[in-house]
Parts: structure tokens; sequence; C-alpha cells
């Protein structure tokens, strides 16, 4: 029976393994020596702890000679750079580095509630400058109430513009936010019962929606300023709000919301609208599904459904929508860790393909590549490694693009059937995913050209995280134990020894080269074959699993 008992007991290796992909984008080996042995309570306790990130904002070194460095707080107007385009990968640039400068789940939360409420930033998203507010709107909530993010982003401006509700208004309809609030935001749409109606709304809904939510508008001077949050916003013309009262259908049991014509009272409008939406069953039941297919799996039967899914939601409208403690109860439960039955076929750990952004973040937090520091060197991290390499050439050959998926609805791992997250993986990905730790060895983008300023040294890697390197078996399986979901057999390891020992020699071949290396502190021999066996490690299928 699946259970969202907590599990109790302390968690070892693979457990912990487990635990932190899912949790976090800064997976390392300093981090599982500090978790191993800890119970998942104490665990998400300290990966909820909260933090500053590292960068405060983004940086753009460029022009040459006169960059338009801290252009989001410039005080200039949004529109008014040039090489938008760049500006929103260097945004993009700034959230990465702080999600990799420290091991915590308010990144991954941060961007599950992208997915929930998704912005593309290179598809009519407007200037830079508003992906940046809504990026930080989406990191201050978090770790906090889904139902008010539900209407905080409805006035943000880079959403505003995204789905054209800045030009709703009452004599001029636009129902494209309406639809997406309904559709692919909140409540999803159920199954269709009739032209235009489906079980969660109908078309009358969305229409009466669009009233509510006509006369919001951009405010292109980000100087309007939500107290709460301390962001820009956008605001309410009230001459082009529909003030009259607004009815639902039986959908949302004929709810009628009265209508305001002042800008404070127009928001009460939105807050009743919200309310009435997430009063719905079904609307904690979708997030509790996006959820679960987020940090757990993509697929599940009726008995998750039962077991999980509908306790989970449960637990979210008691709480009034706060996402942390339904995140804590599932990443705690004896079902996350696959230990509430003995069905070998529906294992969790190991069971979701990883993402692009998730591969990246992993390779470089494990292997500890030394990402360029984007504070002393803003020209090379930002615009060098990040940009020209992750952001133009990994992410579109890995097949994303970050923080703009080219559906409204979102990234296909996360909404679409029957693959889900299978469609991270194709053989057009193959090579941006397979060439990723190819560039890292070599300093250079194998996938296009042109160095990257960082060079990932297998050979420091080893010496520093593998007791018994001397020992290929052991070099190995210890390798193994820190990139994988679960442990290899003796035929893989043989198969992957074969990178470091030729076929025909025996083990201490390659014992008697890693000993010379230490001795002479010559890397020559034993980096050509390390360069080789990491190659083929993360290129292998177990990697591309957590």
């Amino acid at each position: 029976m699946a259970s969202l008992n907590p599990l109790n007991s302390n968690l070892d290796l693979r457990k912990t393994k487990h635990l932190l992909r899912r949790t976090t984008f800064n997976y390392s080996k300093n981090q599982l020596d500090a978790f191993i042995g800890m119970t998942p309570a104490n665990i998400i306790d300290s990966l909820t702890t909260p933090t500053t990130n590292a960068l405060a904002e983004p940086y753009d070194p460029l022009p040459t000679g006169n960059p338009d460095g801290f252009w989001t707080s410039s005080g200039a107007a949004p529109d008014s750079f040039e090489n938008e385009s760049r500006k929103r990968g260097l945004v993009a640039g700034w959230w990465w580095y702080n999600a990799m400068s420290e091991t915590s789940l308010k990144h991954k939360l941060s961007f599950f509630l992208h997915t929930c409420f998704n912005v593309a930033k290179d598809d009519g998203a407007g200037p830079s400058s508003y992906y940046y507010d809504y990026l930080r709107l989406l990191d201050f909530y978090a770790y906090g109430n889904i139902k008010t993010v539900a209407k905080k982003i409805t006035m943000d401006n880079a959403m505003l513009v995204y789905l054209d509700n800045t030009r709703n208004n009452k004599n001029n309809p636009n129902e494209n936010y309406a639809r997406e609030f309904f559709e692919l935001f909140t409540i999803l749409e159920g199954k269709q019962i009739g032209e235009g109606n489906y079980t969660n709304y109908t078309e009358d809904d969305i229409q009466q929606a669009t009233r509510v939510l006509s006369g919001y508008k951009v405010d292109k001077t980000r100087s309007i300023i939500d107290p709460e949050t301390g962001f820009p916003t956008g605001y309410i013309n009230y001459e082009l709000h529909d003030p009259e009262n607004k009815t639902f259908t039986e959908a949302f049991n004929n709810t009628t919301i009265t209508g305001r014509g002042t800008p404070d009272t127009i928001l009460d409008e939105l807050s009743d609208f919200v309310d009435m939406v997430f009063a719905q069953p079904e609307t904690a039941k979708a997030y509790c599904r996006k959820l679960y297919r987020y940090f757990v799996k993509s697929t599940w039967n009726e008995e998750v459904e039962n077991d999980i899914i509908t306790p989970l939601s449960q637990q979210l409208i008691a709480n009034d929508y706060e996402i942390l403690p339904v995140v804590k109860t599932l990443l705690s439960s004896e079902h996350f860790y696959d230990t509430d039955d003995s069905d070998s076929t529906d294992n969790i750990i190991g069971s979701i393909i990883k993402s692009p952004l998730q591969l990246l973040s992993e390779i470089c937090a494990m292997f500890q590549v030394n990402i360029p520091n984007p504070t002393s060197s803003a020209l090379t991290y930002y615009n060098a490694f990040f940009y020209k390499f992750i952001h133009n050439t990994y992410f579109p050959f890995a097949g994303t693009y970050l923080f703009s998926p080219e559906e409204v609805a979102g990234y296909p791992a996360y909404y679409q059937e029957p693959h889900y997250d299978r469609n991270w993986f194709s053989s057009n990905t193959i090579i941006g995913r397979y060439r990723l730790i190819e560039s890292l060895i070599f300093g250079e983008n194998t996938i296009s050209n042109g160095s990257i300023f960082t060079i990932l040294d297998t050979v420091l890697f080893v010496k520093n995280n593998i007791p018994d390197a001397s020992d290929p078996n052991l070099l190995i399986t210890e390798l193994a134990d820190l990139l994988y979901p679960e442990s290899i057999d003796t035929d893989r390891t043989n198969y992957f020894k074969s990178y470091l020992v030729d076929e025909e020699f025996p083990d201490y071949y390659w014992t008697g080269a890693w000993n010379k290396y230490l001795s002479s502190n010559d890397s020559t021999t034993v980096k050509t074959r390390l360069d080789a066996l990491i190659t083929a490690m993360v290129n292998a299928a177990e990697f591309q699993l957590m």
C-alpha cells in the first residue's frame, strides 16, 4: 500500500543520493558525506534553511570598455538597452549561478513554480528586466503560498506581456491569460464533456474570468513596487476594467464575484476570483500531481492517486496552499523512498530521466568544475562560459531552452503524456548531453567551437575523492556509487575497467600507473585513462537517471 507515513530511519547512501538529487541542483560528494546517516526530516530541514543568493543581480560585461553592468537596477528604462536577447540569457545565468552556490531546496521549488506558471523569456515576455523580476518572484515564494503566487503572477510585468493580459480591456477583451490561468496554471481542464465545456470549467467561465482580469497593465518604468515583495509590478487602469458583477457556471457553484471600480478594490476582485478557483478540490489535486511528477515519478497508478495524491491535496487545502508542508510530507514519506511495498517493477529511485538542467548542474557540482567567478571574471562567466557555451550551445543541443520552453504549456517532460521525462532523451538531444562532459574535460566547446574557460580535472577529482583509486575495481565502484542511483554489478565494473586497463593486462598495471603518478606528479598516463573512463561513465545510461 502506498504510504505517506514518514520514514524515520537514518538514510543510507542510496536513499541519501535519491533525496539530494531530487531536491537540489548542487549535488556533490561533500553533501553526501554531510547528510548520510541523518533522517529525511532532518535533511529536509537543513535543505530549507533560509539562504541569501550569492549574486544579488545579474551583470552585463558588454560592451567592452563601457559595460551595461547592473542594468536591472540602473534606473534606466527597461526598453532602453540593446542586446536584450543576450541580457535575458544573462538573467538565466544569474539564476543558475545562485542555484549552484548552495545546497538548497529553494531553487528546485523555484523552478517547479516556473513549470506551473510558465513565462518563456525569449518568446514575448518583454525586456530582460521584467524576466529578472519574474524569477525573483518565484524565488521569493519558493517556500510560500501557491495561491498567493497565482495572485502576484497575474500582476507580474513579464506575465502581463507574455500572455497578453495587458491588452485585455472591458471594451476589447483578450481571453489568453484567463484561458491559460484555468487550463495550465491552476485547475486544469479535466475531461471534456461537451463543446467548450470541460469537467473543471467552461468557455463561459473563461469569459467571466477575462472580465475579472480586465484593465491590468504593464508598468514600463518598473517604478510601481509591490509592498509585500519589494519587486516591480504592473498596475490597474480602473477605467478599462469591467466593474460589473461576474457570475460563473455550475463548475464553480454559480459563484458571483462582486465587481469593483477602483484600483485597490479591483485587487479584492482578483483575490475573490483566485480564492474561488483554489476552493475547488481539483485545483489542489492538479498541483499535487505536478509535485509528484516533478519530485517522484512521471506516471502512477490508482493506488498512488488515492493514497498519495488525494491526501496531499487535502493537506494542501488544509494549509491554505502553503507549499512547503506538503513537499516535506512527500519527501519524508516511505513512498518517496520506495519502502512502502515490495514491487520491484515500480521503483522510484532512478525512475526519472535527468533534465538538461539537472545533468549540467550535477556534473559541475559533483566534479567540482571551477565555474568562472561572475564577480571577478564577469566577461568570462556571463559571456563566454554561460551565454555562449551553456545557454546558446549546450541547452539547445540537449533539447531545451532554459526558461524559454517552446510551448505555453511549458516543458513537455512535465505535461506531455505518455513520454513525460523521456522527452528529455532522444536522438536529437544526444549530442548536447554526451558532449557536455567532453567539453568540460577538454576546456573547449566540442559541440561547436571556442574556449569555455574552465577545465574539469579528472585526475585531481579522483585523487581528492576516491580513497582507493589505485585499485581499478574499487575506483570504478566508488565512482559509480557517487554517480549512479544504484550500484553496478561485476559485468558493468569490468566494462568500465577496460578504460583503465587493457583486457589482456592484469589490474596491477593500473595500480602501478596510479602509484607512479602519486610519486612523480606526472599525470600524463592516468589522465588519458581517467578522461576516457569518466566520459564513459557520465555518458552511460545509468547516469542519465536519478
